[in-house]
């Protein structure tokens, strides 16, 4: 299991964590492959943006039975470009291998329920908390590197990590109760993340096996649910088509992720992580108008500074690395 850079633990936002499809870029390239892989980061980052957007057009529905089509049309879909690009072959190779599958399906597990409590939270109006949860979630994974990968961290990274658990203090304090929702958000898909980087399986080929995985228990649902409960949903054709939409707008951004991945520097691609949570932010204040009051705008703003905090300091770290060896060459 390979040490993770500081760049890399930064990466993460229902989404997203690069992968060793990433891992054998360089740090020069042509211009134009830095323009596209820029469009593409903002096309991921402002997909995943919007997501709150698309499951409030679902409201009503149940979210275990979103998450049960989320799974079959991604499946679907992520095979059918699968199928296209020729590289079914890496799906079949992670399959022969028992450690591998053995921990795609664990990373399968934290992504379902990273899925639910999203879908969860949008259905009951707390998308503020699905917000604080992705900022909080860089940070979440310094925790991990120093937890289960020895790394150190300076002074300036402790004081962002010690102001993100005094802003999560505060949160519980302007909601009246813990941030349940935000906490499993970070949580869920920090580990999610750290699963996906200790095995050689990118992206595309990653999630076609974490919904293979979950694909009987899924189909399985929806069986019981329409035969206990009807067609309901499922002979709505507008609601049909939302639930169809969640395959393709799921992959479809994983996949302008893991191109982007390719073409940018991880320090760059980490400055792109913060639009999909300010996106949420935004979309609860401005197009549900969430309530929020000022105890829990001080824990937002406590947490931007620690993230402020953090980014700086990496990207000083960084420039001395590059002064260092350029020195020493």
């Amino acid at each position: 299991m390979r040490r993770l850079g500081r760049g890399e633990q930064a990466l993460s936002t229902d989404h997203q964590t690069p992968t060793n499809e990433n891992s054998a870029s360089s740090d020069v390239r042509p211009s134009s492959d830095v323009r596209l892989g820029v469009f593409a980061a903002l096309g991921a980052y402002g997909v995943w943006g919007v997501f709150p957007l698309l499951f409030k057009m679902l409201d009503g529905v149940s979210p275990t039975l979103i998450v049960a089509h989320r799974v079959v049309w991604s499946l679907i879909f992520v095979g059918g470009i699968l199928q296209w690009q020729g590289r079914m072959g890496e799906v079949r190779a992670a399959l022969r291998d028992r450690k591998v599958l053995s921990i795609i399906g664990l990373s399968a597990a934290f992504l379902a329920l990273n899925w639910l409590v999203f879908i969860w939270a949008v259905g009951a109006g707390r998308v503020l908390e699905i917000s604080l949860g992705y900022f909080l979630n860089p940070l979440v994974n310094v925790a991990f590197g120093m937890a289960f990968l020895g790394e150190k961290q300076n002074r300036w990274q402790w004081v962002a990590i010690v102001l993100a658990i005094v802003a999560v203090g505060v949160q519980s304090v302007g909601l009246g109760a813990f941030p349940i929702a935000s906490i499993t958000m970070a949580f869920s898909f920090g580990f999610y993340g750290f699963l996906r980087k200790t095995v050689s399986v990118g992206s595309a080929p990653g999630l076609f096996i974490e919904t293979l995985l979950m694909l009987p228990i899924a189909l399985l649902y929806i069986g019981y649910i329409i035969l206990n409960s009807g067609m309901g949903v499922h002979g709505d054709p507008k609601l049909m088509s939302y639930l169809v939409l969640t395959g393709p707008i799921t992959a479809g951004a994983l996949l302008l992720f893991a191109f982007a991945a390719r073409q940018l520097r991880l320090t760059t691609l980490g400055m792109f992580q913060y639009i999909a949570p300010t996106m949420h932010f935004l979309t609860a204040i401005y197009i549900f108008h969430e309530p929020l009051n000022t105890v829990q705008l001080i824990s937002f703003v406590m947490i931007w500074v620690s993230l402020g905090i953090y980014t700086m300091d990496s990207l000083g770290s960084r420039q001395k690395l590059k002064i260092r060896n350029a020195t020493n060459g």
